[in-house]
């Protein structure tokens, strides 16, 4: 498989990615660069694990995959979403934050931003296309998006308040939402 075509899909998988790390960067008050770091580790280490996860399981885990991984998706999401709008419009205090948001939380994102990564992985062992290198540059483009999408989150916040914060829920509703339409009409 050519670079380009590799490098076209990394970005394609990491605009989920991209789009969280706005909405949780606006949450982030304090220590940008290392949540930018953080962030960017573990949503890009996840987009690269999954395409291996799938090459490994190859055809038999593509149905399973096919047929949950939206719903999955979409209902991890919009959770999230839905708890970070109710919490910035009561002005509670915590909402799904990165620098205050539990492990859990941050390790539930990388995984519903990553399972298209799983899909992605089965097709490459279905064109029998070896992994490691797209795997890597998935990865690496995840984390130079994520990163950059904390800082950009953060700026915003600076600007708007906690009006960006009922924003990322939104964002990561509709992209829950737009995963799961893309499957039942696509």
């Amino acid at each position: 498989m050519e670079f380009v075509t590799t490098l076209l899909i990394a970005v394609g998988l990491a605009m989920d990615a991209f789009a969280v790390s706005i909405s949780g960067g606006a949450t982030v008050r304090k220590d940008r660069g290392r949540w930018a770091l953080i962030i960017g580790a573990l949503f890009g280490g996840f987009q690269a694990g999954m395409p291996v996860l799938g090459w490994l399981g190859g055809v038999s885990l593509a149905s399973f995959v096919g047929a949950y991984a939206p719903w999955i998706a979409f209902f991890l999401l919009a959770l999230i979403g839905g708890k970070m709008i109710v919490e910035a419009v009561r002005e509670d205090g915590e909402n799904v934050q990165f620098a205050a948001g539990s492990v859990a939380t941050l390790l539930l994102l990388a995984v519903a931003t990553s399972i298209d990564a799983l899909a992605v992985g089965v097709t490459f062992a279905v064109l029998d296309t070896p992994i490691l290198w797209p795997a890597v540059t998935i990865g690496v483009v995840t984390f130079i998006l994520s990163a950059v999408g904390v800082l950009i989150g953060s700026s915003l916040d600076r600007v708007f308040g906690r009006r960006v914060e009922v924003l990322g829920g939104v964002i990561l509703i509709g992209i829950g939402l737009r995963i799961l339409l893309d499957h039942l009409f696509f």
